[in-house]
């Protein structure tokens, strides 16, 4: 019976080590899951319009692509997901511009070409680099758009609570990182393990400002059940789910129509069409 007990003890000892060894793993690697951080193989700003780095006495290099605005229009200022990078950017800022928006994309801290480590308050600290920079051209929170695609969202969000912009479009957003650890690993204690959680429901009920949600209906990494619980959350929101889009084709998918979709909410005008919702 002693050894059996034995047995027993050294079984549950070994299992609970291995627990901990599984918990220590997580913590120690969740910011390289987190933030892939894809780097420029340059390390050099792309040579095109826009294209500049920021850096304010004491703050973080900021690399940032800018493109103004039409007269009397809003700048639209976009935070990307966390496998882009501002050199990918081209393409929907200058179809926004073409529309009459101002475009302000910003790099975050340890991607493409911007030195540092990302971080959830690195990158808040990066966006308030750039719309300092762009408070500073002119443009204030009233004729600001906040935009974030997934990842982005988070940062979006946390500008929005500052009170920087005056409406908010989200593309794929998630309820909190512990929420997506929690459905990729529901055996962990992620609440405890989470270190940059950008908890996007907790803050919902606070903004007040109006909100365009756009989720694919067959998003693969984020589930659209998030973005329509975050369409609940906050208080001026509408909610649209793109059939047949996924996580990195939901803009592509339909390219022109929900450009003209995110365009015309940036206006406050009337949308281009209704995908559903």
């Amino acid at each position: 019976m002693i050894r059996i007990k034995r047995v027993l003890v050294i079984f549950v000892s070994i299992i609970a080590l291995c627990y901990l060894g599984l918990m220590g793993a997580a913590f120690a690697v969740q910011r390289s899951v987190l933030f892939p951080a894809p780097r420029s193989p340059s390390q050099e700003l792309p040579q095109r319009p826009g294209f500049r780095r920021l850096s304010p006495p004491g703050g973080p290099v900021v690399d940032v692509l800018h493109l103004p605005a039409k007269p009397g229009m809003p700048t639209m200022v976009h935070f990307h997901g966390n496998g882009e990078q501002l050199a990918y950017l081209d393409e929907l800022g200058e179809a926004l511009n073409e529309r009459g928006l101002g475009f302000l994309a910003v790099e975050y801290p340890g991607y493409a070409t911007n030195p540092g480590v990302p971080t959830e308050e690195g990158l808040y600290r990066a966006a308030e680099v750039a719309l300092a920079d762009l408070r500073a051209s002119g443009v204030g929170p009233e004729s600001t758009v906040l935009s974030g695609r997934s990842l982005g969202g988070g940062v979006a969000v946390e500008m929005a609570k500052r009170g920087q912009g005056a409406r908010m479009v989200l593309l794929a957003p998630f309820t909190s990182v512990v929420d997506m650890a929690n459905l990729t690993f529901p055996f962990l204690p992620t609440r405890l393990l989470v270190r940059d959680r950008f908890d996007n429901a907790a803050k919902a009920p606070g903004i007040t400002v109006p909100v365009l949600i756009l989720h694919g209906a067959q998003d693969e990494v984020i589930p659209v059940e998030m973005g329509q619980r975050l369409g609940r959350l906050f208080p001026q929101a509408t909610m649209e789910t793109i059939p047949g889009a996924r996580h990195n084709d939901l803009l592509e998918r339909t390219w022109p129509v929900l450009v003209d979709r995110v365009a015309a909410f940036a206006r406050a005008g009337p949308a281009a069409q209704v995908i559903g919702r």
